[in-house]
């Protein structure tokens, strides 16, 4: 291949290309306080970020792995906050156990009843997955408020989820959501989220995708 600048990269080979940059992660992120069963969910959040803080931050319910996997298995459905999020998730190993990757946020139902509440449609859509599968798979990168309704849903017996991962990125209600997420840390509720600002579709993407492939393996 004929490169346009003197750099030329290492390998142009998509798996080599992960291998190395798997490799580059584990050499510089020393000591860490993840188990074997968290760490390759650390592992692909940092590879998707490329932010060794946002990876260091990251807080798991003591079930959350297992959880996530056995709901992953059963065929529980993924709930995505947005868009991004969904597109972003691996639907072909979902699919193989029976699961799929839901959207509502841009429902017409839901912006009708979001604006008839003067509430967000993130606070409604996720209102309509819980009444739809109260023990669902909930994928949170971008909205705070759906995080917090979530939680409130949770404490209202409304829902049970088999698995939060609660990761919205922002300078509004984000950090603060995931710290009430935290809180349930001694709950029956599993999850897996991160502590302050950061956050995002690509690394609530990569904790599910991490999760789909240890259910596959």
């Amino acid at each position: 291949m004929d490169f346009k600048t003197e750099f030329v990269p290492l390998t142009v080979q998509p798996q080599e290309i992960e291998s190395y940059s798997f490799d580059i992660i584990t050499q510089e992120i020393g000591e860490h306080p993840f188990s074997e069963e968290q760490y390759p969910v650390v592992q692909r959040v940092i590879h998707a970020s490329a932010d060794f803080d946002l990876g260091r931050s990251l807080v798991f319910h003591p079930e959350a792995v297992q959880a996530g996997i056995a709901a992953i298995r059963a065929g529980k459905t993924i709930y995505a906050d947005v868009q991004m999020v969904q597109v972003g998730i691996s639907k072909p190993r979902i699919e193989k156990f029976g699961g799929d990757v839901r959207v509502y946020i841009s429902d017409p139902d839901v912006a009708k009843e979001a604006k008839a509440a003067n509430l967000t449609r993130a606070i409604i859509a996720t209102r309509k997955a819980v009444r739809e599968q109260p023990d669902g798979i909930f994928v949170i990168g971008n909205a705070p408020t759906a995080l917090l309704e979530l939680i409130r849903l949770i404490k209202t017996g409304e829902a049970r989820p088999s698995l939060i991962i609660g990761m919205p990125v922002g300078f509004v209600s984000a950090a603060e959501s995931k710290d009430e997420l935290a809180k349930l840390i001694g709950g029956d509720v599993p999850f897996i989220t991160n502590i302050g600002r950061k956050g995002g579709s690509p690394v609530s993407v990569a904790a599910v995708n991490a999760l789909s492939l240890m259910a596959e393996r």
